[in-house]
């Protein structure tokens, strides 16, 4: 550390990695010395693998400001069940130039509101993996962002579903909204009730990404998702949609249609194992925020290639039909060998007099593999020519799709 003295007063980063097969204690000594250089830290990136000791020694010297730190992330590591404390006095309490806060598996940050309140600079908060002893409530977190008129991101994710807010008061949806003016990303996962409520409190007007991932319950109330997404401008544009079954979830994305605008996207994804929970979750969600969207015209249904569902034999054909039924817009639909295989028993079940019930609009059908002969080709076509017999529907193609690679 004594070739510091000998550089020109330039913006210091300050990245340490400690191995947790080797002594670190020892190890922290550089960069300690470093960290004293407060007023020429830009940037300061800590993954403490070790052992408490080691954040120990590293806090204790982080206790006054860093007028020009742009960039902080903390990261211990979650499978040593390490207690990672952050004082109170942690940054003198303020961090004016703070753009970007990263906080990982973060177990005990009581100061953090005020810390937050203070970093009015603040583009990008990310609070991921937060264990329930670090639960944060969503009027808290609201009331953070609510001075932050330059975040741009935000991202919550919790570790368990224990994490909820108290519900023992009632819900008030008349909830005055919160404005972030700048937010164009937000990342969430946890559970519905706390979506619900911190969704309910904002307003985002130029949000154009969302990756929201749920834990699996029986019921998903997600109405203030719902009006959050009618009442976000770009939202009303996306007009495909992409559902992907893999072994332990179901993602639905919407996008632009050949992905025009590469950065707009909203993406759900559920945790689930059981294909029937997976379906019914997909419905609920499905019937609940897609009649805001009159957009769509683009659906795609697949099993993930890589990790594909356990299909259950027990799965009714109902809840195939159950999905389909909120897309009464969807002009295309292309569907995976796995899925068309399964779909096909739900369209045969149809009486003629019910086969405009389901996607009404369609016009193509894509179907991955599709072979000459043999029980999907036979009952899509059947399901055509009963289409055709209906004087107000509309003429229905059957294609073969090759799937790309990536799906």
């Amino acid at each position: 550390m004594e070739m510091l003295d000998i550089w020109p007063e330039l913006p210091i980063y300050v990245f340490y990695y400690d191995d947790p097969e080797v002594e670190a204690l020892e190890d922290t000594d550089d960069v300690i010395a470093a960290l004293k250089l407060k007023g020429s830290i830009s940037r300061i990136n800590l993954e403490v693998e070790s052992c408490s000791a080691v954040w120990e020694k590293i806090a204790a010297v982080m206790q006054d400001p860093f007028p020009i730190l742009q960039y902080l992330s903390l990261q211990p590591s979650p499978s040593l069940d390490m207690i990672l404390v952050i004082p109170d006095s942690f940054l003198g309490g303020s961090a004016p130039s703070l753009q970007r806060l990263i906080l990982h598996d973060i177990i005990v940050f009581p100061a953090l509101p005020n810390l937050l309140l203070s970093a009015t600079n603040l583009v990008d908060l990310v609070l991921w993996n937060i264990p329930h002893s670090g639960y944060i409530s969503p009027e808290v977190v609201v009331t953070c962002i609510s001075v932050l008129t330059r975040l741009e991101s935000l991202s919550l994710r919790f570790q368990s579903p224990r994490s909820r807010p108290d519900r023992a008061v009632p819900f008030l949806p008349q909830l005055t909204r919160t404005l972030l003016p700048a937010l164009t990303y937000l990342g969430f996962e946890g559970v519905t009730e706390y979506l619900e409520d911190l969704v309910a409190r904002i307003d985002v007007p130029l949000l154009e990404s969302t990756k929201i991932t749920l834990f699996n319950q029986l019921v998903f109330d997600i109405l203030q998702f719902r009006n959050l997404i009618y009442r976000t401008e770009k939202f009303t544009v996306l007009d495909q949609v992409d559902v992907v079954l893999n072994t332990d979830s179901i993602v639905i994305t919407l996008s632009p249609k050949g992905g025009s605008v590469n950065s707009m996207k909203l993406e759900l994804k559920i945790s689930c194992r059981k294909i029937d929970w997976q379906l019914s979750a997909l419905s609920q969600v499905c019937n609940l925020c897609l009649p805001t969207l009159s957009s769509l015209e683009r659906l795609s249904v697949c099993d993930s290639r890589y990790r594909p569902p356990h299909w259950q034999d027990d799965i009714e054909n109902t809840q195939w039909l159950e999905l389909l039924h909120p897309f009464a817009t969807v002009k295309d639909l292309y569907l995976s060998r796995g899925v068309a295989l399964r779909v096909a028993p739900a369209l045969q079940e149809l009486s003629e007099e019910r086969v405009t019930e389901v996607l009404p609009a369609l016009q193509d059908v894509f179907i991955d593999s599709l072979q000459p002969s043999g029980l999907v080709q036979e009952v899509f076509r059947e399901f055509v020519t009963a289409r055709g017999r209906q004087v107000s529907s509309l003429p229905v193609a059957i294609h073969n799709w090759v799937r790309e690679k990536g799906m």
